[in-house]
């Protein structure tokens, strides 16, 4: 454990900061980032989510800017996933017209229902710890095909209702996440059905480029958002990693060798990525318990997200998780600065590694964080499940509230 108490764990790795590897346009390209901002930048409802200055935060740890990047209203479904199941959902769509047309529609055609009886007889399916299934769920509301959602028995009921309610068919099962990954793939391979996934394996992975190019429009957004003000550092959370390669891709495409240093943060009970880098290959972990961070409770990593943080990446990061609570209280309060932000468990964890890293002189300094860093954070999400969030805020049961 680190000097602070935070830190658990820290991994560095040599990271490449050259122009971006032609290599990895074959995951995440800046013409696939820029065609998901121009389609998702036309959907009914389409604002960039606020960046806000966090300056009280930043003069406590001594460093000169921390901007939190706020997904708490993202289209009304309350995370950053808005933009990358439904994205691929669409996609995918698309893909299944040209399939048996022979031309690939407009997805705005989509949208406006032109193929709503084509589409009417497909079915898409995911495994989801909540919010990537809610967008999934709402991608085929638009698309007007099916949905059937495969959550673990760490999900909560909150969750659960929020993906039923857009017409989702929801399947709980007793495992983890992985294990409801595997059933998810195993029942979609038997019935014919299509797997929307946001992570990677091996034999699946084209849609999850899509689902990170949805992602990525959050990245593009804040380099609008700075006027040119490049970050120091990106410290952001991970779970299968699709969110951190997506936003590390981007900027690395947009500023080459002037992109920011990156942090990748993983709750302790769920640290596959740094498990990963650890060993220099992609590793599976076993979820032993579950954390309080649930969208953040995975124990494979992606294989798509891997191939650009282990080359992106130059330092990962372990939190417990008796900062979460403390974390989301302190954004609700106001007193870091940027008005009071509702931040959900999953948003806070980038938040949580910095403070951790600040408050440690030996990670401070192998970080070169000092008083002209500029640092970047991702709240990922908002009240997700509002009997979480207020779960947290109060100080109460949380165990019983994150996993009922």
């Amino acid at each position: 454990m680190s000097e602070s108490g935070i830190i658990r764990d820290h991994v560095r790795r040599p990271a490449e900061h050259g122009p971006y590897p032609q290599a990895l346009n074959e995951i995440l390209s800046a013409e696939m980032a820029l065609d998901a901002a121009a389609e998702i930048g036309s959907w009914p409802g389409y604002a960039p989510t606020p960046l806000r200055s966090l300056d009280g935060l930043a003069i406590g740890l001594g460093i000169a800017a921390v901007h939190y990047k706020d997904e708490g209203e993202r289209f009304g479904l309350g995370s950053f996933k808005a933009l990358g199941g439904s994205y691929a959902v669409l996609r995918l769509a698309a893909d299944v017209i040209a399939g048996e047309t022979g031309d690939r529609p407009a997805l705005q055609a989509i949208r406006d229902g032109e193929f709503a009886d084509r589409l009417a007889g497909l079915t898409v399916v995911t495994a989801t710890d909540g919010n990537h299934g809610r967008s999934v769920a709402w991608g085929a509301r638009m698309a007007g095909c099916r949905c059937r959602i495969y959550i673990h028995a760490g999900v909560s009921r909150g969750r659960q209702q929020a993906m039923e309610a857009l017409g989702a068919e929801v399947v709980r099962i007793a495992g983890d996440y992985d294990e409801s990954l595997r059933i998810c793939a195993r029942e979609a391979s038997e019935s014919g059905w299509f797997v929307v996934s946001d992570t990677s394996y091996e034999g699946y992975m084209d849609l999850p480029r899509h689902v990170m190019a949805g992602y990525s429009v959050m990245a593009s957004e804040v380099l609008d958002q700075l006027g040119g003000e490049v970050p120091t550092h990106v410290f952001v959370q991970a779970g299968v990693g699709g969110l951190a390669a997506a936003v590390c891709a981007r900027m690395w495409q947009v500023l080459g060798a002037r992109r920011p240093r990156f942090v990748i943060v993983e709750p302790a009970r769920a640290a596959c990525v740094i498990a990963s880098a650890r060993a220099g290959r992609p590793m599976s972990v076993p979820i032993e318990e579950e954390t309080a961070m649930a969208g953040l409770s995975c124990g494979e990593v992606s294989l798509l997200a891997w191939e650009v943080l282990s080359r992106g990446a130059e330092h990962f990061v372990t939190v417990g998780e008796e900062e979460v609570g403390p974390v989301m209280r302190f954004l609700a309060s106001g007193k870091g600065g940027g008005g009071p932000i509702v931040a959900g468990e999953s948003a806070v964890p980038g938040l949580i590694g910095l403070m951790g890293a600040a408050s440690d002189a030996a990670l401070r300094q192998a970080l070169a964080l000092d008083d002209d860093s500029r640092v970047l954070v991702f709240g990922c999400e908002g009240a997700t499940d509002p009997e979480i969030y207020r779960a947290f805020i109060e100080g109460g049961d949380l165990a019983g509230a994150a996993h009922g």
